[in-house]
């Protein structure tokens, strides 16, 4: 057990713990998020952050065509390592695509100045859950809409749907606003996803130089069953043709599948929810630009390609999946929203606000999130958000803005995370010097800079807890073990039920063989967050060196399977099976370390167990 070890800032986000101001959201590294204001109305590129998955070609290709074709500053772009895998769970999507998101954002300096995220083929599409009205299901990209009110400490609920404040509802669109910092305290996510590159490719491409000419086709299914959305599809027309736009509109309100050999701008119907319309081509002629979606469950379900013989179905058929939006976006649409799982219809996007917004001069982002009822649910919308034909206001860079001297933080971020903290019972100048204290860590400045107003804040509030874990931090760092203890203690006493805490004292005094008072705090961390590989390991390495062998076996095998190149785990996992007299494990796993990690053979524990070994 050399040197510090236990969950470190990275897997504070992991552990869903620890704010500056309460117990239960997410760590520092989420929180500690700092950017510059913007201009009202000023949208550019300079307000997207792409988000690239190092770990998937597919998303590399597409993010830097997309950073080309738009050019997209450097500092704008966020190269991100998580799975290639269509699902994850919520702890994955939370430590690989929205922590590393949120450092960034904080690292440039860029939290208030973004508006649209982009992400990029080959990120994930779903965080796995609970389905139903209550379930915890959601797409990625609509839980990430969210991130900057999670940044503010803001608390946010993660079963259910949560309202959009953006969403226009029975309001006309002539009182809709332009997306604004000012306004929302949202993202606005969409993504660039298709079968192929090269569908891809032709999306971006088209919403870069958009057509204003197409007519609106909108295909109603005419049953006596759900007729919701017919309703909404007549609306729509309604709308359209109290304007200037009775011309582009087609309604069908027949049982046939609605057909034109005019260009088409815009497009919504039921998919394969419609009898007559179980296709996979749609037989119009998109222009760059077409929007649209369908009255369809699952229809983001995948971007994998179907085969070529496969045809949509009803939902509950047994012969084949519900349409694809994969599909639309191959026969040349631009912007389109989907769900990955059952959003129930009064959660799909209006048509009647969709349509009427976009031709008014609403971007495509804007657009569809205008039209959109809910976020963390089940929607994504696949297309460039500053794709807009009818752009009717100038848009340019946006310039920083004036940061709270108090805080180091902008202004309008700096009032918002105030407001919260002003419910947390924390002494307030404390909280101010604490995020000033972020501030200046997020920036990159020096432990010297930064420590000693975390020491301040402690000092006039020690309940807080995120102040106390980096300092915790700091003295693990510098082999301080006993103010490392005494600020762990701190932690437990503000927050009886932080992981973080209890993790990392019990592992510091299993450490100076203090096993009796280490595993209460072990267990009790193991059972607030047993899915935490580094929280089993330390539960089952207490009881290694307790030579109860029986009961450190589960917890180091769990840890194991959850971290496999961890090297800690790896020397533990041996430890225990040169113990159980399993030379030939101890061996794999050793080696495992060493290959993972060639400086691991010069450990003097890794050493020592080699030499048992022989």
């Amino acid at each position: 057990m050399d040197g510090p070890r236990g969950i470190g800032v990275a897997e504070m986000i992991t552990a869903q713990i620890c704010t500056i101001f309460r117990s239960a959201a997410l760590s520092i590294a989420v929180i500690a998020v700092f950017g510059v204001p913007a201009k009202a109305h000023a949208q550019s590129v300079a307000n997207v952050l792409l988000v690239i998955n190092e770990n998937s070609p597919a998303s590399i290709e597409v993010g830097e065509y997309y950073a080309k074709v738009r050019q997209v500053p450097a500092r704008n772009t966020v190269r991100i390592n998580t799975a290639q895998t269509e699902a994850v769970s919520r702890l994955v999507y939370e430590a690989t695509i929205e922590g590393p998101v949120s450092k960034w954002l904080t690292s440039h300096l860029l939290q208030d100045q973004i508006l649209y995220i982009v992400l990029t083929r080959g990120m994930p599409l779903r965080i796995d859950g609970s389905g139903g009205r209550a379930g915890t299901i959601a797409s990625v990209d609509s839980e990430l809409t969210l991130l900057y009110r999670k940044m503010t400490g803001a608390a946010v609920a993660v079963v259910g749907q949560l309202d959009n404040p953006f969403f226009l509802a029975d309001k006309p669109v002539s009182s809709a606003r332009r997306f604004t910092r000012e306004a929302f305290d949202l993202y606005l996510v969409t993504r660039l996803d298709g079968f192929s590159f090269d569908d891809v490719k032709g999306l971006i491409d088209r919403g870069v130089a958009p057509s204003q000419t197409g007519r609106i086709v909108l295909d109603q299914k005419a049953t006596i069953i759900d007729r919701g959305g017919d309703s909404w599809l007549t609306e729509a027309a309604e709308r359209l043709r109290s304007g200037s736009e009775t011309a582009r509109v087609l309604l069908e309100p027949t049982t046939a599948v609605a057909t034109t050999t005019e260009s088409v701008l815009g497009y919504f119907s039921w998919g394969s929810n419609d009898p007559a319309n179980q296709l996979r081509a749609t037989g119009l002629k998109f222009v760059p630009g077409a929007i649209g979606g369908m009255f369809v469950s699952t229809d983001g379900r995948t971007f994998r390609e179907p085969s070529p013989a496969w045809r949509p179905a009803p939902a509950g058929s047994a012969t084949g999946g519900q349409s694809l939006i994969g599909d639309l976006i191959r026969d040349g649409i631009t912007g389109v929203s989907g769900h990955v799982s059952e959003p129930f219809l009064d959660a799909i996007i209006r048509p009647q606000i969709l349509f009427p917004a976009y031709l008014a001069g609403f971007n495509l982002a804007e657009s569809f999130y205008l039209s959109m009822p809910y976020l963390s649910w089940q929607d994504i919308v696949v297309g460039d958000p500053l794709c807009s034909p009818f752009a009717v206001a100038p848009i340019g860079p946006m310039g920083p803005g004036p940061i709270d001297s108090e805080t180091g933080l902008p202004e309008l971020f700096s009032q918002r995370t105030i407001a919260v903290a002003k419910n947390s019972q924390l002494k307030l100048d404390a909280i101010k010097i604490n995020l000033k204290a972020l501030s200046l860590q997020a920036q990159g400045k020096p432990e010297a800079e930064v420590r000693p107003l975390f020491e301040q804040a402690t000092a006039i509030e020690p309940r807080i807890v995120g102040a106390q874990t980096q300092l915790a931090a700091f003295a693990d760092a510098r082999g301080d073990w006993k103010e490392a203890i005494v600020r762990h203690r701190a932690v437990i006493a503000a927050d009886p039920n932080n992981v973080i805490a209890h993790n990392n004292l019990a592992y510091l005094l299993a450490g100076r063989n203090e096993l009796a008072e280490a595993l209460p705090l072990a267990e009790r961390a193991y059972r607030l967050a047993p899915q935490l590989a580094v929280v089993a390991d330390t539960l089952g390495w207490i009881h290694f060196l307790r030579n109860d062998y029986a009961a450190a076996k589960i917890p180091l095998e769990r840890a194991l399977a959850g971290a496999p190149t961890n090297i800690d785990i790896l020397v533990h996992n041996a430890s225990l099976a040169i113990a159980l007299k399993d030379t030939a494990r101890a061996t794999t796993l050793l080696d495992t370390a060493v290959k993972t990690d060639p400086k691991s053979a010069e450990r003097d524990d890794v050493k020592a167990l080699r030499e048992k070994i022989k």
